[in-house]
């Protein structure tokens, strides 16, 4: 015999499988398929000259969407040190080193490069690698 809630719990239930298939998909050890061997990734940092934090981190938030944006970016977080502010680490995954360099070309990367010497203490560090 059928109720007034079965059509609702079956909905429910439906729901719940559609999220916990979404959540496999997404979940612990998924999402690496960009980051295969072979790949070229980059670690670089900025620090913020005294009292200029909330200026740099004003001109490189953006970098954010646009970076994550360039089809030929497959992965990039910007990160802040908890410990001191003002000093950003940047994690970046290309295919290959002339899809970096393409990026560092892009006129958005050149204007904040730009403001670096009145903001940053040093300029920026850039560690390139090959992800194993």
């Amino acid at each position: 015999m059928r109720t007034a809630l079965e059509p609702l719990i079956l909905s429910i239930a439906a729901c719940l499988a559609s999220a916990s298939a979404i959540a496999a998909e997404v979940g612990p050890g998924k999402g690496y398929e960009h980051a295969r061997p072979g790949v070229f990734s980059v670690v670089a940092e900025v620090r913020a000259k005294p009292g200029k934090e909330d200026e740099l981190r004003a001109v490189t938030l953006p970098l954010i969407e646009l970076v994550r944006g360039d089809p030929k970016n497959l992965l990039y977080f910007l990160q802040e040190d908890r410990t001191s502010r003002g000093h950003f680490v940047f994690y970046e995954v290309f295919a290959n080193e002339a899809d970096f360099e393409a990026h560092n070309n892009m006129s958005y990367v050149k204007a904040w490069l730009a403001k670096l010497p009145e903001l940053a203490d040093g300029g920026v560090k850039v560690v390139r690698m090959e992800i194993l």
